[in-house]
C-alpha cells in the first residue's frame, strides 16, 4: 500500500464521519442511542471504563482522531462540560483513542505510513492480523492496567 493510498484511506474516513456525527447529535432518540446507553448509566452518568474500551476499540480499526471525535460528541461535545464535570470521561476517551490505536496498522496513521514506506522499500512487514496479534499480546495487558489506575486530570 503506497503512501498515496494511505492518504486516500484517511480522507475517506474523515469524509464519512460527518453523517455519523449528525446521528450522534440526535442523542438518546437517534440511531446511536445504543452506544450512549452503554457508556452511561440510567441516570446519564458516564461509565468511564466503557468509554475507555469502546473509544479504544473503535480507534484500533478506524483511527484515533475520528474515534475521539465520535465519543467526544457522544458525551455531548461541550468543551466546558468535558473539561469540568466530565473530565474523567474526557481522559478515558482520550486515553482509549490514542493508546489503543496502536493495536492495528489502520488505528494510527503513523503505523500505516511506516508499513507503507517499509513495504515500498522492500522491508518485509507483518500482515494486518499478524501485527494486530503481536500488538495485542504486548499492549492489552498495559491497557488492562490503565483501566484500574486512577486517572489524574493532569496527565
Amino acid at each position: 500500500m503506497g503512501a498515496h493510498k494511505v492518504g486516500k484511506l484517511f480522507l475517506a474516513i474523515f469524509i464519512t464521519i460527518g453523517p455519523v456525527l449528525t446521528m450522534l447529535n440526535a442523542g438518546r432518540e437517534g440511531a446511536f442511542a445504543w452506544p450512549l446507553r452503554f457508556v452511561t448509566d440510567a441516570d446519564g452518568r458516564p461509565r468511564e471504563v466503557a468509554l475507555l474500551w469502546l473509544a479504544g476499540g473503535l480507534s484500533a480499526f478506524l483511527d484515533n482522531a475520528p474515534s475521539y471525535l465520535v465519543f467526544y460528541e457522544l458525551m455531548g461535545g461541550d468543551p466546558q462540560t468535558m473539561m469540568g464535570p466530565l473530565e474523567g470521561s474526557l481522559a478515558s476517551i482520550s486515553l482509549g483513542a490514542v493508546y489503543m490505536g496502536a493495536l492495528t496498522y489502520t488505528g494510527n496513521a503513523p503505523n500505516l505510513m511506516v508499513y507503507a514506506i517499509a513495504e515500498e522499500r522492500g522491508v518485509k512487514m507483518p500482515g494486518f492480523f499478524a501485527y494486530m496479534f503481536r500488538a495485542t499480546l504486548v499492549l492489552v495487558p498495559i491497557f488492562v492496567l490503565l483501566t484500574f489506575l486512577p486517572v489524574s486530570p493532569v496527565l
